[in-house]
């Protein structure tokens, strides 16, 4: 059974969450995704890369490999080919005061955070992970700034995203992008929702639907 948008509100009010699905008509700034858009993480936060109409996801590539328990560098260096042969930009990113660590995603998983949740551990550390996705093909992004996200939007409409704004911040997550990877969808969205908990972001979000 596909999760509805329905479930995923009864899977964060479970959490403690305030959530509602709202119509992609009534949110402004939905975009196409575009081939050159980074397939990007969901920091809200302001970045040196200016092609933000890719998909989103936790930590960018990272949630793919995080959802596949894929540890190796091998294997990420294999995942940013396969998100460049389905027609995006494969990205991770850091920020300019902890430089590679400075996805929280990453460093939630790095450090065992989601130990308890039954994903291993990555056997690479934030400066090789960039490195083979560097040399993979794929693109390093640096965000500034401190984190201010007031909402956590979550889009089911296929091959829709939507754009960053850094002074009117949001967590943008690409629920859709989950499938087309052939991902866990539930866990990889319990995944997302952990993150911004770990990360005292805001519980309340957006689901949105066609």
């Amino acid at each position: 059974m596909p999760l509805t948008p329905e479930d995923i509100v009864g899977v964060l009010e479970g959490r403690g969450w305030e959530a509602e699905i709202v119509k992609a008509a009534d949110m402004e700034g939905m975009v196409d995704v575009c081939p050159k858009g980074i397939l990007k993480c969901v920091d809200g936060r302001g970045s040196d890369n200016e092609a933000m109409a890719g998909p989103k996801m936790a930590g960018g590539i990272y949630a793919i490999a995080h959802n596949r328990h894929t540890t190796s560098i091998e294997g990420l260096k294999a995942i940013t080919k396969e998100v460049a042969a389905k027609g995006h930009v494969p990205s991770v990113h850091g920020d300019h005061s902890s430089d590679m660590m400075g996805c929280g995603f990453f460093k939630l998983w790095l450090t065992g955070r989601f130990d308890d949740m039954g994903y291993p551990r990555p056997e690479f550390d934030a400066d090789q992970g960039a490195k083979a996705v560097k040399e993979a093909g794929g693109f390093i992004e640096m965000h500034h700034g401190s984190h201010e996200e007031k909402v956590v939007l979550i889009n089911l409409v296929e091959n829709k995203t939507l754009e960053p704004q850094e002074d009117d911040q949001r967590f943008i997550v690409d629920g859709w992008a989950a499938g087309s990877f052939d991902l866990d969808v539930p866990n990889f969205l319990v995944a997302a929702a952990a993150t911004v908990e770990m990360l005292g972001g805001p519980k309340k979000a957006k689901i949105i639907v066609a």
